[in-house]
């Protein structure tokens, strides 16, 4: 049976989407819920699995192209007795061709009678994707580490998702210092594909950063304050908790609850910063949706965390590990990439000090933490000053000028850095 494969729909709001690759040609074989395409849209990029398994016979639409959701963009015949793949025709295949006798496609010529279907090649070696080993490359793993991953592909071949999980798994187990530094040095970055001379075009993913950061620039009037926190405490208690929550909870504990629960108790205190502007209207939400920016692999996205007032803190632990790892995964919603009232964005982990990220529109505030670095800091106490060995950290609030004054913004994240030294670690576990 000849069966159409449509355009989904990957969101509410989504009406079109554009193709940006087809992972298999006329001609070759598909398995059920093998990932065989990927598409893009306005929110999100997305592996499409194959709904029916058999041969592609027919691909009405091109790399690039934009396609209205429900179009028919290719075409797989179930029945491969029909399909005959040993002699090759120049003839297109029309979609009104009667399927009552045998459909040809033509065999591309590079292709092989026998599919290796294993990961083992002729030479004994694995086989490894472009994309994996361009993971492995970015994240600094060895070819005798990489082979030691077990594939979850076909004939054991190591897919992109096994290879996520391996690095998830390997940094959930290695003691979390104080510094949050990046995972790729200077000599990984030297093997990227960002090549001198070369020129390409942008990706689908930051052609779409791209807009929106510039949209937002052209919006928003920008303001920035900084302050500086010390999370002393809260470094002692995850080194000191770390290793059974992470028994318990099966990932790591991170710091970024413990900015989210603060966050949600400031825009408690300052409704104002959980609003958003349109003209010269501004709504003020019921809800408290905050966005984490999630760095991927081929730029940024910014999933929303619901109702963040309504859960307690191992709640905001589990939404946050859930969330994060379903876009690294690819698997978050369109729908997921909407809705957020206030903004966080975590350049910390890369070993930054401080940045100045821009808003999220239509949010009025984003808030930038950095990284947490141990300082000489001057300790006051009724005993008298004393220098001191401290775990630092620089928070920095970008706001919308329109709506949010330097006063209001300033009280703001002086009412962050207050949740986060008066926090009462006995109660959060």
């Amino acid at each position: 049976m000849l069966v159409d494969v449509v355009m989904p729909k990957m969101g509410e709001s989504i009406t079109e989407g554009t193709i940006l690759e087809w992972r298999k040609k006329v001609g070759d074989p598909v398995e059920k819920d093998e990932l065989f395409l990927e598409i893009g849209t306005d929110k999100v990029d997305s592996e499409i699995p194959s709904l029916e398994a058999g041969i592609i016979v027919e691909i009405l639409a091109l790399e690039n192209d934009v396609v209205d959701v429900g179009t028919v963009i290719a075409r797989i015949e179930t029945d491969e007795s029909l399909v005959d793949i040993s002699s090759p025709s120049k003839k297109p295949i029309k979609a009104s061709e009667p399927i009552n006798k045998p459909i040809r496609v033509e065999q591309p010529p590079s292709r092989k009678k026998k599919k290796v279907d294993s990961a083992e090649s002729q030479n004994g070696k694995k086989f490894y994707t472009p994309v994996v080993l361009k993971i492995a490359s970015q994240e600094g793993i060895p070819l005798n580490e990489l082979e030691q991953i077990s594939g979850s592909g076909r004939g054991g071949r190591v897919t992109k998702k096994d290879v996520l999980n391996y690095i998830e798994n390997f940094t959930a187990i290695q003691p979390q210092g104080v510094e949050q530094t990046s995972t790729s040095s200077p000599d990984v970055l030297a093997n990227s594909s960002f090549l001198p001379g070369r020129t390409e075009e942008m990706h689908h993913m930051r052609k779409l950063i791209a807009d929106h950061m510039k949209k937002s620039i052209e919006t928003s009037a920008h303001v920035y304050v900084m302050t500086e926190v010390d999370m002393t405490s809260i470094v002692d208690f995850v080194n000191e908790n770390e290793n059974a929550f992470l028994s318990r909870e099966r990932y790591k504990l991170t710091y970024t609850p413990f900015m989210v629960d603060a966050v949600v108790k400031a825009l408690q205190d300052f409704p104002e910063m959980n609003s958003s502007l349109l003209g010269t209207s501004v709504t003020y939400h019921k809800n408290i949706n905050i966005g984490l920016a999630v760095s991927i692999e081929n730029g940024l996205m910014v999933p929303s965390m619901f109702n963040c007032e309504e859960k307690n803190f191992l709640g905001l632990c589990r939404t946050v590990n859930d969330v994060a790892n379903r876009t690294r995964n690819k698997q978050i919603s369109a729908d997921e990439l909407t809705g957020s009232t206030f903004t966080i964005s975590n350049f910390g982990v890369f070993g930054v000090t401080i940045g100045t990220p821009i808003i999220n529109q239509p949010n009025v505030g984003i808030l930038g933490v950095g990284a947490i670095k141990k300082q000489a800091v001057v300790v006051e106490s009724p005993q008298g000053d004393a220098i001191a060995i401290r775990s630092m950290m620089m928070l920095s609030l970008g706001f919308d000028h329109r709506l949010i004054d330097g006063a209001g913004g300033a009280k703001f994240i002086e009412r962050i850095r207050y949740y986060l030294v008066t926090m009462d670690l006995r109660q959060v576990l």
